[in-house]
């Protein structure tokens, strides 16, 4: 009984590291995916920050009036 126990833990062990392994080696791919998806994002992001500003300038305009 205790050796197929130990054997049960043994098998356990080695299914848990293989899958951790596996998952490691897939993460870069699905990092490059959403490295694309944020280059395309990025061009917007400039021009919402400019808006923003001359939103800004326009409310310190009118309380300087």
């Amino acid at each position: 009984m205790s050796k197929f126990l130990s054997m049960l833990i043994a098998a356990v062990f080695a299914v848990s590291t293989v899958s951790v392994f596996a998952a490691d080696a897939a993460a870069p791919a699905e990092k490059k995916e959403e490295m694309k998806k944020d280059t395309t994002k990025a061009p917007k992001a400039p021009k919402v920050k400019k808006e923003k500003k001359a939103k800004q300038e326009q409310k310190k305009d009118e309380m300087k009036k």
